[in-house]
């Protein structure tokens, strides 16, 4: 399978590069920089460009199967920049013919987290929320087939495959590796499951 990656040099986007290599997919790499990948294979490629600007993202999405965001918030106080790197994806697989789209949000996105953890995000991460919600809202109305995934506090981290998936939160989940939601990514992507959901991920 061809897949593009955005957000392929934070910990989440790598971790899902190498682990789409393994089982033999074709990976395009979008990327600011190319310096910052360090990945060497003979199946990934890279396109330079800026999620922000539509003729990047479109050009990157060309000859795709499926693509990946695992874009992150710059700022705390950013409320608008998620929103519209992913509304140049939605266009670009629009224009493309591609309907497949699995993106990396976070929990507490629909206020799902419980008690005083819930409350701290709401407060801490309330701009990055917003945007995400925002974000997450254009891939739904652009009438693809997307997963959304959910995940609470991210730490560095491998593969585990110790993780459990959940409408809502996972009961007492507290955090989840990159490399376990990266895996959760990846087979949702190869099986076609959690199509047209958004899944709250912890370990």
């Amino acid at each position: 399978m061809k897949i593009v990656v955005f957000g392929s040099t934070g910990g989440t986007g790598k971790a899902f590069v190498e682990q789409a290599l393994e089982p033999g997919h074709e990976v395009t790499a979008f990327l600011r920089d190319p310096e910052k990948l360090r990945i060497n294979h003979e199946r990934l490629n890279s396109v330079q460009g800026d999620a922000r600007n539509e003729a990047d993202v479109r050009r990157a999405v060309l000859g795709q199967e499926a693509v990946v965001s695992c874009l992150g918030s710059e700022s705390l106080k950013d409320r608008s920049t998620l929103t519209a790197m992913t509304e140049n994806m939605a266009t670009a697989t629009a224009h493309h013919g591609v309907t497949r789209l699995l993106y990396v949000a976070s929990a507490g996105l629909y206020n799902e987290i419980p008690g005083w953890t819930g409350w701290m995000s709401r407060m801490v991460l309330r701009n990055v929320l917003h945007d995400h919600r925002q974000a997450v809202n254009a891939v739904i109305a652009a009438d693809m087939d997307y997963t959304i995934a959910r995940p609470m506090r991210l730490l560095d981290g491998p593969v585990t495959g110790n993780y459990r998936t959940a409408e809502t939160v996972p009961e007492g989940g507290r955090s989840i590796s990159r490399g376990d939601v990266a895996h959760f990514l990846l087979h949702a992507l190869e099986e076609g499951t959690y199509v047209k959901e958004t899944t709250g991920l912890a370990d």
